[in-house]
């Protein structure tokens, strides 16, 4: 039986990083990915583990991401980005 991670994404979203702790952030690195399961409960699996997707750390450092509200894969963006150099 799958169980969704109770997170809500808005806050998860908006959090500061100016102002987070970072001790209370859960490092990337501490996190294992099970890839013998299906890719839906490996998403699952890493909510569950990360707490907050948009916002964790990577040793030492706060990385959030975000994303913009378009239609452009990344493959379309990294390969706009190489020809612009």
């Amino acid at each position: 039986m799958r169980t969704e991670p109770n997170l809500d994404f808005n806050a998860a979203q908006n959090l500061d990083i100016r102002t987070v702790d970072p001790e209370i952030l859960i490092d990337i690195k501490d996190t294992k990915i099970d890839t013998q399961l299906p890719a839906e409960e490996r998403i699952v699996d890493f909510i569950r583990q990360i707490q907050n997707p948009y916002c964790f750390k990577c040793g030492k450092t706060v990385v959030k991401i975000s994303f913009s509200n378009t239609k452009a894969t990344l493959e379309e963006r990294m390969e706009g980005y190489l020809r612009s150099l």
